[in-house]
This record gives structure tokens, sequence and C-alpha cells, in this order.
């Protein structure tokens, strides 16, 4: 399965003039499946991109109007001085993460990420761990 994921990531990238990479990661920073990237920076992206989730699921917890029911992350963007970072949640514990130029068509990748993530919504969802429990705090 990993090879049909990380084909369709390549299909991404490359549908969408001017992407360079994109990263398919758990909401915890786990690295699951990337294209245009070694494994030392798909480390480091997948950290990255999990923080700024992390980052702006608590933004929208304390500052939505609606609470916690309306804190869900869509999509992060961050625009840099060469490229941009798209992060958007790809299904229930999985983030999809794209890098691209400046000059990338911000609509056109981000209509292509959001299709990408409703073609295959179970393969890219991220199981937990370990049961939640209640106790003195270990597992």
């Amino acid at each position: 399965m990993a090879d049909d994921l990380n084909w369709l990531l390549r299909r991404l990238v490359e549908a969408v003039p001017d992407t360079h990479s994109a990263l398919l990661l758990s909401v915890d920073g786990i690295p699951k499946y990337w294209y245009g990237l070694d494994i030392d920076g798909a480390d480091r992206l997948a950290a990255l991109a999990a923080s700024m989730c992390s980052l702006a699921n608590q933004v929208g917890k304390k500052f939505s109007s609606e609470g916690s029911a309306g804190a869900g992350v869509r999509q992060v963007i961050t625009e840099l001085n060469e490229i941009i970072l798209f992060v958007t949640a790809a299904s229930a514990g999985s983030v999809l993460a794209v890098l691209a130029a400046r000059e990338v068509d911000a609509g056109i990748l981000s209509y292509e990420m959001q299709r990408l993530c409703t073609q295959v919504p179970a393969v890219l969802v991220t199981p937990t761990r370990y049961a939640a429990h209640q106790g003195n705090g270990t597992r």
C-alpha cells in the first residue's frame, strides 16, 4: 500500500505546477508516506506540520465562537519568501503537508489536496496507538 500512496502523492506534486513535495503524516508528527523529500526532510517537515496543526487547533479552541466544537483544523497556509507550506487535515489522525513555490496557484493546489483526501479517506486514517484509560498515568 505504501507504493500506492507514494504514487498518489507523486501525482499530486506533478499535477500542480510549482509544487515541490508532499507528505502524509500522523497528527503527532510521524511521517507515513512522502514524495519529493529525503527521509530527514520528511521527518523535519512532519514535526513542523504537526506543530502547526496543533497550534491552529488551539487557536480554534480558544477563539472560535463555537468553542471546541468549531476548532477542527481545515487548512493552515504559511507563506514565506520563496515557498508556501500547505497543511490540511487529511482524515482522522492524519495530515497532508505540501511544499510549493510562491508562484503556485494556491486555489488549484488546495483543491487537489482536498480531492486526494476525499479519494482515499479510509487509507489515510491513522489508528490510535493505544487506548486511552484512566489511571496513574502509566501505560
